[in-house]
């Protein structure tokens, strides 16, 4: 459902973006903002992914967790992925996941969820996952097989 929404309704919000801010500021205007905002939005994910990569280095070097960075990292490429699609409302998305505050309550509120579905699902589960049920019989050996398989040497 989500899915569907937002391929649905953020094109539909881009239109009557681009249809209301073209009336008002013309054709030429609203052509070099989109390709103002593409520019930019190039040069941040350029400045900020290497940035990210910088501060993945030290954290490998230092033995620490990289999933601070590889979480900004990807951010940041969502972001440079909508500042570089053409849209006033996806430049507005992208230029806020280009805040490194924005992006540290993003990633806290997507580690809580996470969490909680996690929770959730063992809660719900009827028997821990390391758990296995099963039967067995206790077979003595027979001397009836000669097929190498069955046979001790």
């Amino acid at each position: 459902m989500w899915l569907f929404l937002i391929l649905v309704g953020v094109p539909i919000v881009e239109i009557g973006l681009f249809i209301e801010l073209g009336g008002f500021l013309g054709l030429w205007p609203t052509l070099a903002i989109v390709v103002a905002t593409a520019l930019l939005g190039s040069a941040l994910l350029r400045t900020q992914g290497l940035s990210t990569l910088e501060e993945l280095k030290r954290t490998a070097e230092t033995g620490q967790s990289p999933a601070g960075p590889m979480a900004n990292g990807a951010l940041i490429l969502v972001a440079g992925l909508l500042l570089l699609t053409p849209g006033f409302f996806t430049d507005s998305i992208g230029f806020l996941l280009m805040v490194p505050p924005f992006r540290t309550l993003l990633i806290k509120w997507i580690a809580a969820r996470a969490q909680m579905k996690m929770y959730a699902s063992a809660a719900n589960s009827q028997q821990p996952p390391d758990i296995i049920d099963g039967e067995f019989e206790v077979v003595e050996d027979s001397e009836a097989g000669d097929s190498g398989w069955t046979k001790r040497p």
